[in-house]
């Protein structure tokens, strides 16, 4: 049992240093002047996006289909 938590707690410090980490390059990206417009999110994008999460809860549904 005290294995078992200690192999979790490593999981747990692995994921939180990562998370950390990731977190810290992403803050020391450099800021833009007002200046500069926005560039909105267009149709296209948004529909790739759209396509890719239902082919993610196709191959899902796909491999729960096939381990039954």
């Amino acid at each position: 049992m005290i294995s078992l938590l200690n192999n979790n707690m490593k999981k747990i410090a692995l994921i939180l240093s990562l998370l950390l980490a990731f977190n810290i390059h992403v803050m020391a990206q450099p800021g833009f002047d007002d200046d500069v417009d926005d560039v909105p999110v267009d149709t296209g994008a948004s529909l790739l996006a759209a396509a890719a999460v239902m082919q993610g809860i196709r191959k899902i549904r796909k491999t729960k289909d096939n381990s039954k």
